[in-house]
C-alpha cells in the first residue's frame, strides 16, 4: 500500500502530475456505496492534483471538499492508500478511503452518483451503472 511519497509504487521518480483523492463511503439502506462524480463524460472518484509541497493526504481531504462539498471524513481504515499505474502522459492517481456518513454532496462538475452493489474493474463503466 503505502510508500514513498516521491516515488510511489510504481518505483516513479517524480512523475510530471500526481494527483490525490478519496473513494467516500457512504452507508445508504443499510448498503456500502462510494461517491462517483460526472465530469464531462467521465465518472471517477473526487481526486486532483497535488499542489507543491502539499502532503497527499491534505490534498485529497482538499479536493473532497472543492470537488464534492464534504468536510466530515472519517479515515476509520487507517490512511493508507493505493496508487494507479502511470496514465495520462505519466500521470499517478493516489486514492484514499474514507467514510462520510452526512453532509450533502454540492458538486462541482455536472452531477453525482451513490454507487453499490457491484463495482466495475474500469471506472468507465460507471457511465452505463449511473443512468
Amino acid at each position: 500500500m503505502g510508500t514513498d511519497p516521491l516515488k510511489g509504487e510504481f518505483g516513479l521518480t517524480g512523475p510530471k502530475r500526481r494527483s490525490a483523492g478519496v473513494v467516500v463511503l457512504r452507508r445508504l439502506d443499510r448498503e456500502w456505496r462510494c461517491l462517483l462524480l460526472r465530469c464531462d463524460r467521465y465518472w471517477d472518484f473526487p481526486k486532483g492534483e497535488i499542489e507543491p509541497g502539499e502532503d497527499p493526504l491534505l490534498a485529497a481531504r482538499r479536493e473532497v471538499g472543492e470537488e464534492a462539498g464534504l468536510q466530515s471524513l472519517d479515515f476509520r481504515w487507517g490512511e493508507d492508500y493505493v496508487e494507479t499505474p502511470p496514465y495520462a502522459s505519466g500521470k499517478v492517481a493516489r486514492y484514499y478511503l474514507a467514510e462520510c456518513a452526512a453532509g450533502e454532496v454540492i458538486p462541482e462538475h455536472q452531477e453525482f452518483r451513490w454507487v453499490g452493489r457491484v463495482l466495475p474493474a474500469r471506472l468507465h463503466e460507471f457511465r452505463s451503472l449511473a443512468r
